[in-house]
């Protein structure tokens, strides 16, 4: 056998050289599972500090990243922190820094790392790359238009106050500290500063605004009751189902609960430790409802009454967590025979590690889905003016499109937990999957338009936005020129793009190429690389197109207008949108599904204007319309309700 001898020449030996090319997989980082008041409760302290792992990526000190820029001004004392740097040795080998409210280093690193899993569960979801909502203007030359936005801001210390929000304006978000209420802080310091940015909820919630903006940005205009509402509703899906994300939290809650997850808990409860410092005996808000104690149901008259934004998303964060609570308990049935006899029934007693370990897993797969569902939906919502009903034709649709076969009834769960709280759509027989899907275009609708189109998805971010950006003129040339050879098609989207349009929308001038004639706005083209559970890959384009057309406070002046064109002395008095979502199959070319909201039609224009103008002065008074540097649209609680 042969011998093998290694020596150490001293300092002198050569040493190998480094591989700049090899780079870890993951960025290892410790976050709050919940906030720093869970810290304080011996029950949970143990499982506060989660560990969670983010994609490789190259950071500057702030983080500065791909995605994200922490920049850690207070403005109300003019200081500036400075930032951390993540890449120190000491910080790579140990996870970065153990949570701290009082170190402002860890502050950074807690808003970057939660921002960035939430960006990572839209990117698995979604099958691409999250972009920004582009400025509306150049802010070094003034000039109106679109620019690319590489990087979200992020400020963890930008408020006195108790709030944090998504600002569409400065592409940022912004989160308060405040004092905790000397009277009822819970197990906050009475008088203690209570700083947002440490709370998961909240720093996932407003990053989903964030992203949610940037894919409809007409969403952030209140033309009905539930649009803003369903910003604020979606952002705390997110936010909840994120908890089922940290398997050891899971795993203390369900023993805790003895697997009941139908029991409110820090799973279901959003910004505990917020909720406890402003006077609340609990969470800010919680995804489980009130229910009649003697029929076991919700309030499905309670979506007719809330008219706030908070609160009239609460319905349907309520009945989204309803219908995971009944996936898992569906998928928990068969332990749940093992244990007590009944499939329907949890222990009452403390439960065994093993059964703990499985009925962990079946919440944090139950949970994963139903995140993934959700996500998905937002592809199959129409560009403006969409409602609850709306999106749960979505979810139906989104999911049906991807996993044909629904053996563990999820889509039933959806729909009976929609149905409890009273959230219909418009314009379906029953509540049947089949009568919920969006339908296919009754005459086929060709675009040929798409066969020329390169759809490479390994590019950068700024390119993927570029070449979006030329999509959208190639095919707003491509529906100008078209406009009257495919005029039925073009109404079968929602769209009149011919002369003969109601003299209220919009008209575009006259180019080079193309005469005037009713103008349009093509907000997107992003492809969508998803992979269903049998591995299949599911390869679409989705295309988003709107209109608008000149609202009158008056119905009679509406058509006054509409007869004459313009009236001298007369403006309008708000913009009706209407448009199209387009879900093209790219194996087929062929478009699969077009959800429309008719620019043409007189009933929504006539609900738009009794929603504006006949709502009471409270209820507008929570509404956005964009006018004010002081009327952030997303805020964490509601700005005029006080914390």
């Amino acid at each position: 056998m042969e011998n093998l001898s290694f020596s150490i020449s001293g300092p002198r030996a050569a040493q190998k050289p480094r591989n700049p090319e090899l780079k870890p997989p993951f960025r290892r980082l410790r976050i709050y599972a919940f906030d720093p008041a869970a810290s304080l409760d011996i029950q949970t302290a143990v499982i506060n500090t989660a560990t969670i792992s983010l994609r490789w990526e190259e950071l500057e000190p702030g983080p500065v990243g791909e995605y994200v820029e922490v920049i850690d001004v207070d403005p109300a004392s003019g200081g500036f922190y400075p930032p951390v740097d993540l890449n120190e040795t000491a910080l790579l080998v140990q996870d970065g820094y153990p949570p701290s409210d009082g170190n402002p280093r860890f502050h950074q690193q807690m808003v970057y790392a939660v921002a960035m899993m939430t960006i990572r569960n839209f990117e698995r979801a979604l099958g691409r790359p999250v972009l920004w909502a582009p400025r509306p203007w150049d802010w070094e030359t003034g000039e109106k238009i679109e620019r690319y936005v590489q990087r979200l801001r992020i400020y963890p210390h930008a408020l006195r106050e108790a709030n944090a929000y998504y600002s569409p304006r400065k592409a940022a978000l912004l989160f308060g500290y405040f004092q905790a209420s000397r009277r009822n802080a819970g197990r906050n310091l009475p008088g203690g500063t209570i700083f947002t940015c440490l709370s998961h909820d909240i720093v996932a919630h407003e990053t989903t605004h964030a992203i949610l903006d940037g894919m409809h940005r007409r969403f952030i205009e209140p033309s009905n009751p539930d649009t803003l509402a369903f910003h604020e509703a979606f952002a705390d899906i997110v936010a909840l189902f994120q908890h089922f994300t940290l398997p050891e939290a899971v795993r203390q809650q369900i023993a805790q609960l003895r697997g009941d997850l139908s029991q409110r808990s820090l799973l279901s409860g959003l910004a505990v430790q917020f909720g406890h410092a402003i006077g609340h005996y609990g969470a800010l808000r919680d995804a489980i409802d009130a229910v009649d104690p003697e029929t076991g149901m919700p309030d499905a008259t309670a979506i007719d009454r809330a008219t706030e934004s908070h609160e009239r998303g609460a319905i349907l964060v309520a009945a989204v967590f309803d219908a995971f609570v009944s996936i898992y308990r569906s998928r928990v049935a068969d332990l749940l025979r093992l244990t007590t006899g009944d499939g329907r029934r949890f222990p009452d007693r403390d439960l065994h590690p093993d059964l703990v370990a499985r009925l962990t897993r079946e919440a944090t797969k139950s949970a994963s889905h139903v995140l993934r569902m959700c996500i998905r939906a937002v592809d199959y919502l129409p560009p403006v003016d969409m409602t609850f009903g709306d999106y749960l034709r979505a979810l139906i649709t989104a999911d049906y499109d991807l996993v044909t076969e629904d053996d563990r009834g999820y889509r039933l769960a959806i729909i009976e937990a929609f149905r409890r709280r009273g959230i219909f759509p418009r314009d379906c027989r029953s509540l049947s999957v089949d009568s919920l899907l969006w339908s296919v275009p009754e005459n086929p609708i060709e675009i040929d338009w798409i066969t020329d189109i390169n759809f490479s998805q390994s590019l950068a971010r700024k390119e993927i936005y570029e070449r979006s950006a030329e999509r959208c003129q190639s095919l707003a040339h491509w529906m100008r020129n078209n406009a009257d050879i495919s005029h039925e098609t073009l109404r079968e989207m929602g769209l009149w793009l011919r002369d003969d349009a109601p003299k209220t929308i919009r008209r575009a001038r006259a180019t080079e190429t193309t005469g005037p004639g009713p103008a349009f706005e093509i907000h997107s083209v992003r492809l969508a690389n998803r992979i269903g559970p049998d591995g299949e890959q599911e390869r679409q384009l989705v295309i988003e197109i709107t209109q608008e057309r000149r609202g009158y406070r008056s119905a009679d002046l509406q058509r006054e207008v509409e007869e004459r064109g313009r009236v001298k002395g007369v403006r309008a008095d708000f913009v009706f949108r209407g448009g199209a979502t387009l879900i093209v199959d790219l194996r087929t070319r062929a478009l699969r599904y077009c959800i429309k909201k008719d620019i043409a039609s007189d009933e929504r224009l006539d609900e738009q204007r009794s929603y504006r103008f006949e709502a009471d002065s409270e209820t507008l008074g929570s509404t956005y319309f964009g006018d004010t540097n002081e009327a952030e649209p997303f805020a964490f609680v509601h700005r005029l309700g006080g914390c």
